[in-house]
């Protein structure tokens, strides 16, 4: 039985692939609740099968809510292996170069975020995995305080499910009025001046619009290029869960500060707080 557990637990996501991994979790927890409700059967208990049907109903209806914010059907989801052709590149987890991409540094971060009237932070797994919203919320907090327009941007499947960086968020007490939603924001972001994205990529990947081969064609992303200056946060210029590229990483417009999220943005916040004292002292 064990074996045979594993087998079916292997078949159910091997079918799930690329940017459609986050799925599987919710889709893990809707099984475990069904497990549970057929184990009450089982044993006669009540409360088990209960419980178990809630768990199970409430994650396939996540499962449902995730697939629709991507632009997928859920039956594709589950059997399609979205992200399969995306060649020997995403086994690696290295990018092959589109271009070249623009490489920069705190200091130059800074002196954006200072010069720019609208901000727009766009979180993703990323800033979660470092757990940098505290010091992002700290960032926020200088830039709102000189009376600059700051706001955050989240795609609806940014991290590992729906309101996962809302929570983050609120957690790190960034105020939630100014926390929108991709299809609140994206219309404004032609007329933002600076777009930090933190730790996401495939969310922010412009061949989802441009590239009708790309494995992500179709799915609504957060249209970072359009805003006059993009600095993206991230370990290195390597693929998210679709196994594909990001031109936006060589667009013109953009820059890259590389390095571990939690250490970049503690270390904007100083520079930041450092050009606060010399302001005050002024």
């Amino acid at each position: 039985m064990t074996g045979l557990a594993c087998v079916l637990g292997f078949l159910l996501v091997m079918g799930i692939g690329g940017a459609d991994m986050p799925v599987v979790i919710s889709m893990l927890n809707s099984y475990s609740g069904w497990a549970a409700a057929a184990a009450g059967f089982v044993v006669s208990n009540d409360v088990l099968i209960v419980t178990g049907a809630l768990v199970g109903s409430s994650g396939a209806i996540l499962s449902y809510i995730m697939c629709e914010a991507m632009n997928r059907s859920f039956v594709s989801v589950i059997l399609g292996g979205f992200g399969e052709g995306s060649g020997a590149a995403a086994p690696t987890g290295e990018a092959k170069p589109m271009g070249e991409a623009t490489a920069t540094n705190v200091e130059e971060v800074a002196e954006l975020l200072n010069d720019a009237k609208s901000v727009v932070i766009v979180p993703g797994y990323g800033m979660a995995v470092a757990q940098a919203q505290h010091s992002v919320s700290d960032i926020t907090k200088i830039l709102r305080k000189r009376g600059k327009e700051v706001r955050f941007g989240i795609h609806p499947v940014a991290g590992r499910m729906p309101g996962h960086m809302n929570v983050l968020l609120a957690e790190a007490n960034v105020p939630y009025d100014i926390v929108l939603e991709m299809d609140e924001i994206n219309d404004d972001l032609s007329e933002t001046d600076v777009v930090l994205v933190i730790g996401a990529n495939d969310t922010v990947n412009p061949s989802a619009l441009d590239d009708p081969t790309s494995p992500i064609a179709g799915m609504p992303v957060m249209e970072v290029w359009k805003s006059q200056n993009v600095v993206v946060m991230k370990r290195s210029l390597g693929i998210g869960y679709a196994g594909v590229d990001n031109p936006l990483f060589y667009m013109d417009n953009n820059q890259m500060l590389f390095g571990d999220a939690k250490a970049n943005v503690s270390a904007l916040l100083n520079e930041l707080a450092k050009t606060e004292k010399e302001l005050v002292a002024a």
